[in-house]
């Protein structure tokens, strides 16, 4: 049972941290707990590593940077899902690897949009 209560006590952190009920206003609220879930395998993995951008990656390190993202990440997420357009091989890999590397790109992201629509197009 320790698993279980480790997973749900993770589970009510990640829905906090990134306002779930909010987000299934905007979103299918089956998309948004497709994201959960795969937040929280990975941060409950019994693994030392996981794959992320092609890389094996401490699961530690995984699980702090998963921990941080919050409703404007997954907001990023999505908004980028819906730009692509490029075929995804293995889904959930690539998932897993946006949805870590969202907290360290957000705004690099938001800044080339805006130069690209002030100054490019």
């Amino acid at each position: 049972m320790d698993k279980m209560d480790e997973r749900y006590a993770y589970r009510q952190i990640i829905c906090e941290n990134i306002e779930y009920d909010i987000l299934c206003q905007s979103y299918k609220p089956e998309s948004v707990e497709e994201l959960v879930e795969l937040m929280l395998d990975a941060i409950c993995t019994t693994k030392k590593y996981l794959q992320i951008n092609g890389e094996a990656m401490p699961a530690q390190v995984v699980k702090n940077r998963l921990l941080k993202v919050g409703y404007e990440h997954i907001q990023y997420v999505f908004f980028s899902l819906s730009k692509n357009t490029t075929k995804v091989k293995n889904i959930r890999q690539y998932m897993l690897t946006v949805l870590y590397n969202a907290p360290v790109t957000i705004n690099q992201f938001y800044d080339a949009e805006v130069r690209h629509d002030m100054y490019g197009g």
